[in-house]
């Protein structure tokens, strides 16, 4: 008999662990071996247990799952990394697979995929759920690499790019339109093509985009 695949699950909420435990723990060739609360904990865990595998919600207190990401590769720890998110932009997404993370899942789904995604890591293969399974397909397409996920913009306009580069400053909508003499309502409309150019979604998406891609505007 093959030994099992073994896993630490990282997330700061006790509940939504607890049930990841509980589904893992339903196949047998898995094994729960450690549960964490936080990026540093885990980080504390991978020094003395030696997981296969890591399931790590990117939104924790402290030390998060991108910065626990960014230890794994920079210290070349064996280990392959799963992450748990709410976030469905395409930004997101490419900036997590840059650390060189396995699978990304989304927590709506977490509980419906978790055992495929182990299983098709555990096999060397990427696992991301299915709703967003095309950026996975397009990421194939266009190599990127950290810091310079600048696909989309060269689909900007002159006038939008140079709205987005004051986005990056966290200028607000009304000190931009007061900037460029232009009214509010154009800004607004302005910033929602932006958003619909670079499939992004969410209240601050466009911010966090703006700021991650400052230096290729």
């Amino acid at each position: 008999m093959t030994n099992p695949i073994k896993v630490i699950i990282a997330d700061d909420h006790p509940v939504f662990r607890s049930g990841l435990r509980q589904v893992i723990g339903s196949e047998e060739t898995f094994t729960v071996i450690a549960e964490a609360k936080d990026g540093n904990e885990v980080v504390r865990l991978l020094e003395k247990e030696l997981p296969d595998i890591v399931v790590l919600d990117i939104d924790m207190p402290g030390m998060n799952g991108l910065d626990v990401a960014r230890h794994v590769q920079k210290n070349n720890i064996r280990v392959d990394l799963i992450v748990l998110t709410m976030y469905k932009e395409e930004y997101m997404f490419n900036k997590v697979m840059d650390l060189g993370v396995r699978g990304y899942i989304l927590k709506e789904n977490a509980v419906t995929d978790i055992l495929a995604a182990i299983r098709s890591v555990a096999e060397g293969h990427y696992y991301i759920s299915p709703s967003i399974s095309e950026f996975l397909v397009r990421r194939g397409h266009h190599v990127t690499t950290p810091g310079k996920s600048h696909r989309g913009i060269a689909d900007l306009t002159p006038s939008e790019r140079r709205i987005l580069k004051l986005i990056a400053s966290k200028k607000t909508s009304k000190e931009i339109a007061s900037e460029l003499s232009i009214s509010h309502k154009t800004v607004h409309r302005h910033r929602e093509n932006i958003a619909a150019k670079l499939g992004l979604h969410g209240p601050n998406s466009l911010l966090a985009y703006a700021v991650e891609n400052k230096s290729a505007l």
